[in-house]
């Protein structure tokens, strides 16, 4: 298990603990996303989280290489998970099924993502 708060000095503060991870080498990366355009693509870096939502990713990357290893299948080699713990049927999840609930007043989300291995 790990525990990280992904914006500590922001207003509001994430923190995402990260359970069931294969292996002790390797690093954890973690991707935090404002919209359904950028979702899997460009993470947001150094903005505030909306109370809007957002939805977040997590990737066990034990080469280190920076990237979600798949086969040539296109199937994650690496361990991976989404907020809410949605997995998609034939590929990743929607922005939206993966969208964290919020409202403007909460100052701190904690969140609990199961890390999958396929």
């Amino acid at each position: 298990m790990i525990c990280m708060s992904v914006c500590s000095f922001c207003q509001t503060k994430l923190q995402v603990t990260v359970t069931h991870i294969k292996g002790q080498k390797g690093d954890i990366i973690v991707g935090i996303f404002d919209n359904d355009k950028d979702f899997l693509k460009k993470p947001i870096h150094g903005k505030m989280i909306k109370a809007s939502g957002d939805s977040v990713t997590v990737v066990f990357d034990a080469n280190k290489n920076k990237d979600l290893d798949k086969n040539k299948l296109g199937i994650p080699k690496e361990g991976f998970g989404f907020s809410n713990n949605v997995i998609g049927a034939m590929g990743p999840p929607s922005f939206e099924r993966a969208q964290i609930d919020l409202s403007s007043d909460q100052r701190d989300i904690d969140i609990d993502i199961k890390m999958k291995y396929m």
